[in-house]
């Protein structure tokens, strides 16, 4: 808008009493192949930001997950625990 109407002024100013503009000073919209040039960038966005994320959670979650689950069951003895809870007095069917 403020495009034409600076197109207007200069005219104007110029003395000429035409008010056509040219066709070169507005670039045409882009029709064809438009929505397949905007979907393919987005898909490759799309792809680069999942892998980030799946990255992100396998070294920032899962992994720290596995070694804290490796570390307990190192030293675990299911035994001791039992009898532990059996003290405890949790179970009602073991003595």
């Amino acid at each position: 808008m403020t495009l034409v109407f600076s197109l207007y002024l200069t005219q104007s100013s110029l003395g000429e009493n035409t008010t056509t503009m040219s066709s070169s000073a507005l670039t045409k919209p882009q029709m064809r192949g438009l929505l397949a040039k905007r979907l393919r960038f987005h898909l490759v966005g799309a792809i680069l930001v999942s892998l980030g994320v799946a990255a992100s959670y396998k070294f920032g979650v899962a992994e720290r997950r596995k070694k804290a689950y490796a570390d307990f069951y190192r030293n675990y003895d299911s035994k001791k625990d039992f009898e532990e809870m059996r003290k405890a007095g949790i179970f009602q069917s073991a003595k």
